[in-house]
């Protein structure tokens, strides 16, 4: 009985070593696979946009984390309008921009190495005009509206938008001249900022304006005399709007974290499309700084929803158009290559399946 017990032990002895060789050598194995793993590259990005509408795709993406899993750690810059954002570009600031696709066009032609990605937003700019102002289109040819105005009231409409080069005055522009068929002194423009624009028609300051969501649907829903008299396609058929615009040195040091952020984008503007109530609320927390009422931010979204617009393959025929007009009107002085402007490798990587993208 000794002897079996003997070598019954020397027996469970060597299978209790054995066992433990077999977990420390799995326990081994397991740490130096985590010790191989690479890490998802993460980077800080400094991201200038514009608290306005047409950068929706952005508000949407930093509050459903998707930016942030892309691995862009965000240093946010605010601007009131696309000129300042294109000297913040040419001074070496901002590695991502929301901004116009007018300023994008002047700041590659200054010298920017920057690429759009993606499209935000077509057919974004209105003609908001007020009581004085609206009849003369409500009646008669619009056209002749603004000669009209001017004859019985002794002095010229005050039309109120962004600063020149800027994609609402561009529009404003081309309305003007190839749509309504009068010169641009038919009458006097005020350039300002989205904040003042929104200020002067609600003060009656100006007679009309030619610009963007929400302060349409704010001036709308405030002032009952409001009439929107030419919607964004009657003013420039498939006018490109804001976009995506990434530094070029940006792109080619961080490819995979560009692609996961046009990915976010897309998904992103599919939210806006739909409606999504946190993206409603994405939009809310941004646009006007959260003070407007989320109702009126609900309903500029509806009202944007078909101009939501993420492939940027569809814009660039109407931004080619456009840098021709601006360059005939002297708004644009270097001339800017339009296909170089553009990269779309990373939507149509996606083979994105998204609404907007049939032309």
């Amino acid at each position: 009985m000794y002897r079996l017990s003997s070598v019954a032990r020397v027996l469970s002895l060597l299978l209790f070593v054995s066992a433990v060789s077999m977990l420390g050598a799995c326990s081994s194995e397991s740490n130096d696979t985590n010790d191989n793993a690479q890490p998802a590259e993460r980077v800080q990005a400094e991201i200038g946009y514009m608290p306005i509408l047409p950068d929706a795709p952005l508000f949407v993406g930093l509050e459903n984390g998707d930016i942030a899993e892309a691995g862009i750690d965000t240093k946010l810059v605010s601007f009131q309008n696309g000129p300042a954002m294109v000297q913040a570009l040419l001074g070496g600031q901002l590695d991502i921009a929301y901004f116009g696709i007018g300023p994008t066009m002047v700041a590659r032609g200054k010298g920017a190495d920057i690429k759009v990605v993606a499209s935000n937003i077509i057919e974004q700019i209105s003609f908001v005009a007020l009581g004085n102002l609206a009849p003369y289109f409500e009646n008669g040819d619009p056209a002749t509206a603004f000669a009209r105005f001017e004859k019985d009231n002794g002095r010229k409409a005050k039309i109120s938008t962004f600063p020149v080069g800027s994609v609402p005055q561009t529009v404003l522009a081309y309305w003007l001249d190839k749509q309504l068929g009068v010169e641009d002194d038919a009458i006097d423009v005020v350039y300002q900022g989205a904040s003042q624009v929104q200020q002067a028609l609600l003060t009656h300051a100006v007679d009309g304006a030619a610009i963007l969501e929400p302060v349409v649907s704010i001036v709308k829903n405030r002032l009952d005399e409001a009439r929107v008299v030419a919607h964004g396609e009657a003013m420039f058929p498939g006018q490109p709007g804001a976009v995506l615009a990434v530094r070029a040195e940006f792109i080619d040091a961080h490819p995979e974290i560009v692609q996961k952020l046009v990915a976010a984008h897309v998904a992103a503007t599919e939210q806006l499309k739909a409606g999504d109530e946190a993206a409603i609320d994405a939009v809310h927390k941004y646009v006007g700084g959260g003070r407007l009422p989320r109702e009126v931010v609900a309903e500029a979204v509806a009202q944007s929803a078909d101009s939501f617009v993420a492939d940027p393959n569809r814009i660039i025929d109407g931004t080619r158009r456009m840098r021709d007009f601006q360059q005939a009107t002297g708004t644009l002085g270097a001339d800017t290559d339009i296909d170089a402007l553009f990269e779309t490798r990373f939507y149509d990587a996606l083979g994105s399946s998204e609404s907007d993208s049939q032309p």
